[in-house]
């Protein structure tokens, strides 16, 4: 299946309706769920309270104008019910905001995202080096050890199955990037000389960005890869024509090609 080698095309020209430009991109994870859901809690929590806060000043500036009350009355807000009533907003905003968005991201944090697979299940390894401006990735080849001749070497290009967890180990070569995968809701810094993890499960196939979220030089808005999702067997034809190109094109003598690692559990 040749089809699945042939490099993966930014689609060019393409027009977003204005729902699309205002909404985030379609969540093809298995949890992504779980951020969106804290996102919009954030978003109508802040909504609600800023309304408020321009009711109050909009309100008592229309009640308190000149022609209403000619002469100024002078508070400091130092009395018994304006303390009150501050203590009453402040302790609302704490425990409906602060407190329970902490409570509801811990949770996911504990429950779900750090959770890691374990050895034993079926699960895709794949590290990878970014570097200003591009993404490199690699899969083990079929000795199924990193960094040695048959590995299969990508840029800037992402194979990945469906039903499968997916573990990700990133470096960097240079300054701070961060691997975002948007429709995964999923990001993690790449940082010199320190390996970061990261995992998913994509429940859908197609073909997705990757991009920086990180600030990491001119050239940052470049720094673009594309995600190709596949169902499992459409992913084990790719891989094994992948190994099986590695093993014939691979040039050993390049010391460039073994920017690897030994996978780390």
């Amino acid at each position: 299946m040749s089809f699945l080698l042939t490099p993966v095309v930014a689609k060019t020209g393409e027009q977003l309706d204005f729902w699309q430009r205002i909404t985030p991109p379609e969540d093809i994870s298995e949890n992504g769920h779980l951020i969106d859901y804290l996102f919009n809690y954030t978003t109508v929590l802040n909504l609600i309270f800023f309304i408020l806060v321009c009711g109050g000043l909009f309100g008592f500036s229309y009640l308190y104008n000149r022609k209403r009350h000619p002469k100024p009355y002078y508070t400091y807000g130092n009395k018994k019910m304006h303390v009150m009533v501050a203590t009453v907003i402040g302790i609302a905003v704490f425990l409906g905001v602060d407190l329970n968005i902490s409570r509801i991201s811990n949770n996911d944090f504990l429950s779900v995202f750090a959770k890691w697979p374990s050895e034993d299940e079926d699960i895709v390894r794949v590290e990878v080096l970014a570097q200003q401006w591009m993404w490199n990735y690699r899969y083990a080849g079929r000795d199924g050890v990193f960094n040695t001749e048959d590995d299969v070497v990508t840029v800037n290009d992402l194979r990945l199955p469906t039903g499968k967890k997916v573990v990700f180990q990133i470096i960097s070569k240079d300054v701070i990037h961060s691997h975002f995968l948007p429709n995964a809701r999923r990001k993690v810094d790449a940082i010199p000389g320190r390996l970061t993890r990261m995992w998913v499960k994509l429940n859908k196939t197609g073909v997705y960005d990757v991009a920086c979220a990180e600030m990491c030089g001119t050239f940052h808005y470049r720094m673009q890869a594309k995600m190709h999702v596949y169902t499992p067997e459409e992913y084990q034809e790719w891989l094994e024509e992948a190994q099986r190109l590695a093993l014939e094109t691979n040039d050993t003598e390049l010391a460039d090609n073994f920017w690897g690692w030994k996978w780390t559990k």
